[in-house]
């Protein structure tokens, strides 16, 4: 039903409802990247991210080369991935009404081209066989498609 939303709110101004359920959406998203994030950190650190700033240091480390590990993801894809955790944390200090959806239609509308990018990235860091990035997709779509 996300994706049904989306289609929606391409044709007309989405109502409040529609963008509460929107504005939850993009939150689960980001945070399952950053979950995902979060997993590969530990394993190339030993340790999980930490500190007052730990999200945006997390999504940061991921677009650099350090002495374990060569860069997971692009700088190009981290600062688009920055816009995402950037509407997290304002969803999470919001009431709903406050969300503006002029400020989150554009991540809605990238999204699906986002998550494209990253599962490329990663499959191309990772070397994934193409079964996996399908099956990576197909999650994906199932997930944006439940109520």
């Amino acid at each position: 039903e996300n994706l049904a939303v989306i289609g929606n709110v391409e044709k007309s101004a989405p109502s409040k409802m529609e963008i509460s359920a929107l504005a939850a959406f993009l939150h689960s998203f980001y945070t399952g990247i950053e979950n995902i994030f979060g997993r590969i950190y530990t394993e190339i650190h030993g340790k999980k991210a930490a500190g007052e700033a730990w999200h945006k240091n997390l999504l940061q480390a991921m677009a650099e080369e350090t002495e374990q590990s060569a860069p997971i993801i692009s700088q190009d894809t981290c600062d688009i991935l920055s816009e995402y955790l950037t509407f997290r944390h304002v969803f999470r200090q919001a009431y709903t009404f406050d969300i503006r959806w002029d400020k989150m239609k554009p991540l809605v509308f990238a999204c699906k081209v986002t998550f494209k990018q990253l599962c490329g990235e990663l499959s191309a860091r990772f070397n994934l066989p193409s079964r996996w990035r399908w099956r990576i997709t197909r999650d994906f779509q199932r997930c944006s498609t439940a109520a």
